[in-house]
């Protein structure tokens, strides 16, 4: 007996089908939501957790952050002047998802909000990885297997974390496949295939390379009465997408290449011809080299393992159309003259994880002798058994390897914080530089500069200093224009190729450095006048603190240990702070801690002094003293607590332009 929902009158009650269908659809997906809920939240938790802190923010995920904050806060494409070097449509979607959740008023750095949206572009992933293992035929505990090797890899995890227009893409690409393989409503899978495929390339246009296999995939699953017509209208849909990129570049006059303009034919030739080719992969120092030597120092047993499994799908007629493209994926690293971008691994990584678990699903099933058939001989039974036992075993192995590796990884991903040095660099930034200063920097800083009061045009993203005519036109003196440069791990490899770059830092002084290696990052002040004179001024510098030190150490009026006196003596102390304690120590005692450096400044002259009055009252005094010297000798800023004050001075001393101590 059928049981109906109704109100007083006997009338159905609106809303009683929608509720019984989604009780039915519960019901019928129960044991899939059993195996894929618990993986994804483990998936989920390890992506999210410290994902500010490791990987170190990089340059390429600032510059995508940078433009979608411009889409939601400008109201522009970009932060710049666009110039088709990728589709729009990747970022466009980091900034639906960071406006629809509010994520960049929820993190000191923005480019944390953007690597928000990673978790949640690698979830859907995770989502549909499952749901495509399924409709290929894998159980339910191997496509669990598959969404944790997708989520857990130290590979994945790196590039999953991190702001890559491929983690936006790579949804869409499985979606795809997933339409693909629809069981039902076929022309509506297939033009939902298309549109998605045609959604993934205009996010990152590398995925156009899984055209042919996906329409391989199409193909097989087409009923022949309606395969052509199908096929038709999904190929026309997926023109009519690619068609409105070329659409957006007509409509700007963008087209064609033209004096003073961008143009999207420019952007294709540059990403197809005339782009810097990266070298072979098996050649030491090359681009293609330092990417590779990334992936395997991440996870060498999930490479080994995913590439062997896309040569035994060959093997296998489910997966065949995936592995082929795995395999062709693989093989189009190694052609010549080619570039080879460091996150094209990502379109590999879901790929790799599905066929590690089906191939590894399938050795199971045929050394335990189930399958579903009937080998057509005792042989080939027996040839089934070995093969399956043989993969079985290799996979057993890699876990064996990879269970420690993954383990060591892992701690680091969430425990390490290799951003430390940029975030404490940015602070001190935004702490100690005028904010009418001109900086060349790294674009992962340049929404927060800007967002903490910078001038727009005065936060320039380094590549952008000869590269774009507006920038060039703000800055006709070229680097000289510029007052700091912010030198990372990106601008020092990366920035090679711009002889500005290049100037502006070989003609520059550190004045704040944080962290060590790879991780390091500098803020240098420019000398427009060049180097030699300012390393002549430097050295001017210097030896004015220890004309001035030693006179001050000689003081009766300074109590201070052998130690603090030796500093004073070095030209170690900032000659403002000598000059205020001479005014001090005119018409009183006061003691002097040993001087330390701020966080950052080591090597530096020492700009904060600790002292010590006779009383507090001697304490407020003191502080009066110094309220009076002159402005470029007044500190910044001076802390009393009783009797003590801290008293700090500015980084950059007007009287002077040296900021090293000798």
């Amino acid at each position: 007996m059928t049981a109906s929902i109704t109100n007083t009158t006997g009338i159905p009650i609106r809303g009683a089908r929608s509720s019984s269908a989604a009780g039915t659809w519960f019901r019928v997906h129960a044991r899939s939501l059993v195996w894929l809920l618990p993986v994804l939240a483990v998936a989920v938790a390890v992506q999210s957790w410290n994902m500010g802190g490791t990987p170190q923010r990089i340059d390429d995920e600032g510059t995508y952050t940078a433009q979608a904050w411009s889409i939601t806060h400008l109201g522009e494409l970009t932060h710049y002047t666009y110039w088709y070097d990728h589709p729009p449509l990747g970022w466009i979607q980091i900034a639906g998802y960071t406006q629809l959740t509010g994520a960049f008023a929820r993190y000191a750095f923005a480019v944390e909000a953007a690597r928000e949206s990673m978790v949640f572009f690698a979830a859907v992933s995770a989502v549909l990885l499952f749901v495509l293992m399924r409709r290929l035929g894998g159980s339910r505990p191997a496509a669990a297997v598959a969404v944790l090797v997708f989520g857990l890899s130290p590979l994945a995890l790196q590039y999953h974390r991190t702001v890559y227009i491929d983690n936006v893409a790579t949804p869409w690409l499985l979606a795809a496949f997933v339409l693909v393989l629809s069981r039902r409503q076929q022309l509506a899978g297939f033009v939902g295939a298309a549109a998605c495929l045609g959604i993934a390339v205009l996010s990152k246009e590398t995925y156009l390379l899984a055209l042919p296999f996906l329409i391989w995939m199409a193909v097989r699953r087409a009923d022949p009465s309606t395969r052509r017509y199908t096929l038709s209208v999904a190929g026309a849909v997926l023109a009519v997408i690619g068609g409105g990129y070329i659409l957006l570049a007509a409509v700007k006059g963008e087209l064609l290449p033209s004096a003073g303009k961008v143009s999207l034919l420019e952007g294709i030739t540059y990403q197809l011809g005339s782009r810097q080719a990266s070298g072979s992969v098996f050649s030491g120092g090359s681009l293609a080299n330092d990417a590779a030597a990334q992936w395997w120092a991440l996870d060498p047993v999930f490479i080994v393992l995913g590439s062997a499994a896309a040569v035994v799908g060959l093997f296998l007629r489910r997966v065949r159309p995936i592995a082929a493209m795995l395999v062709f994926l693989l093989a189009f690293m190694f052609r010549p003259n080619g570039y080879l971008p460091v996150p094209y691994v990502i379109m590999l990584v879901p790929f790799a994880a599905l066929l590690v678990a089906f191939v590894g699903e399938r050795a199971v099933l045929a050394v335990s002798g189930i399958t579903a058939f009937r080998p057509k001989s005792r042989l080939r039974g027996v040839s089934r058994r070995v093969l399956g036992g043989t993969w079985a075993l290799v996979t057993a192995a890699a876990l064996v390897v990879a269970v420690p590796l993954w383990g060591s990884q892992l701690r680091g991903f969430l425990i390490t914080d290799l951003d430390k040095p940029m975030a404490q660099a940015e602070n001190w930034i935004g702490d100690n530089v005028d904010k009418s200063s001109r900086m060349l920097v790294d674009d992962a800083m340049w929404v927060d500069l800007v967002d903490d009061g910078f001038a727009r045009d005065n936060v320039v993203w380094y590549y952008k200093l000869d590269t774009d005519g507006a920038v060039q036109r703000q800055s006709p003196n070229g680097w000289k224009d510029s007052d700091y440069v912010v030198t990372t791990d990106s601008m020092r490899t990366g920035g090679n190729s711009s002889k500005d770059v290049r100037d502006a830092i070989q003609n520059s002084t550190v004045v704040a450095s944080f962290g060590t290696g790879n991780q390091m990052v500098d803020v240098r002040q420019i000398h427009p006048q060049g180097q030699q004179a300012a390393d002549r001024e430097i050295t001017a510098a210097s030896n004015v603190r220890k004309t001035l030190g030693t006179q001050l150490a000689q003081n009766p009026a300074l109590r201070a240990d052998a130690g603090t006196k030796s500093q004073f003596r070095a030209g170690q102390v900032d000659s403002r702070a000598m000059i205020a304690l001479g005014q001090v120590l005119a018409d009183r005692f006061v003691q002097v801690d040993r001087f330390t450096p701020l966080t950052g400044e080591e090597g530096r002259s020492f700009r904060r002094v600790v002292l010590h009055t006779a009383s507090p009252t001697a304490a407020v005094n003191t502080e009066k003293t110094l309220d009076a010297l002159a402005k470029d000798y007044r500190a910044e800023s001076v802390e009393r607590d009783g009797d003590t004050l801290t008293v700090t001075w500015s980084p950059m001393d007007p009287t002077t332009t040296a900021v090293t101590a000798s």
